[in-house]
């Protein structure tokens, strides 16, 4: 049986989740959907100016509540931002309402494809690598956690991960 319900990318900043989940959606007659531009047309205001008046909590209280409104609706791509499985919530609604592809990208690739970031609160100061080590290794238990398939993305187009992910579900979201 061919998948056909909501499909959820989670992952690090730079692993490419809007980008594939735009495709992926395009390519399967589906919605797309990025938890961080919810928050954003929410609010009215960008990420940064949210971390800068109301936190990192703040921002994550927001991330929740966009995040439980979207694994409410059907025929779904959804890319979540890079921190959405800290919260215990979001991660049950994620893995509970659909199918979940971990983005996984090397900290390599996440400092190359966010050297020119300057709209990431959390790499605004310090040592962006040893941010996103730290990152990392607070979140990839997590990703682990509630991920029905991890693909490496170190070297590969969008493209080519959308049209894995569809030869995944194509086989049936249970297979190998």
């Amino acid at each position: 049986m061919v998948y056909s319900g909501n499909i959820y990318l989670i992952g690090p900043m730079g692993a490419g989740k809007t980008t594939v989940g735009r495709r992926l959606a395009e390519s399967r007659g589906m919605q797309f959907a990025d938890s961080d531009q919810e928050v954003e047309a929410r609010s009215g205001v960008d990420i940064a100016f949210i971390f800068e008046k109301e936190g990192e909590a703040g921002f994550r209280r927001r991330e929740r509540l966009a995040i439980a409104e979207l694994t409410q609706r059907n025929n779904l791509v959804l890319a979540t931002g890079g921190g959405a499985v800290l919260d215990p919530d979001s991660r049950r609604l994620l893995a509970a309402r659909g199918f979940v592809v971990y983005l996984h990208a090397s900290i390599d690739q996440q400092v190359a494809r966010t050297d020119r970031a300057d709209t990431r609160p959390l790499l605004q100061s310090g040592n962006r690598r040893e941010t996103l080590e730290r990152l990392l290794g607070i979140r990839d238990p997590l990703y682990r956690e509630i991920a029905d398939l991890v693909l490496h993305t170190d070297g590969r187009n969008a493209r080519a991960l959308a049209r894995e992910i569809e030869d995944h579900l194509a086989a049936g979201p249970d297979a190998g």
